[in-house]
C-alpha cells in the first residue's frame, strides 16, 4: 500500500494555481492588448476577435482548474 505524500501533493497544488494565474494574467494582457498588436502587425480584423477567442477559451480553462483546485482542496 503506498501513501500519498501530503507535501509533494501541496507543491503540486501550488504548481497548479501558479500556472492558472499566469495563464488568466496572459489571456489578460492578450485581450487588451489584441487590437494594438493587429493593428501593428497590419492583420485583418479578424485576428482580433481570434485573439479574443482564445482569451476566452483560456479565462473558461482557468476558471474550469480553479473550480477543481477548490474542490480538491483538504477538508477546508
Amino acid at each position: 500500500m503506498s501513501r500519498i505524500d501530503p507535501e509533494a501533493t501541496e507543491r503540486a497544488r501550488r504548481r497548479k494555481g501558479r500556472m492558472v494565474a499566469l495563464v488568466i494574467a496572459g489571456a489578460g494582457l492578450a485581450a487588451i492588448l489584441a487590437p494594438y498588436l493587429v493593428a501593428w502587425a497590419g492583420l485583418p480584423l479578424r485576428f482580433e476577435f481570434l485573439i479574443y477567442l482564445a482569451a476566452m477559451a483560456a479565462f473558461v480553462w482557468a476558471l474550469v482548474v480553479s473550480l477543481q483546485l477548490w474542490r480538491d482542496r483538504d477538508g477546508r
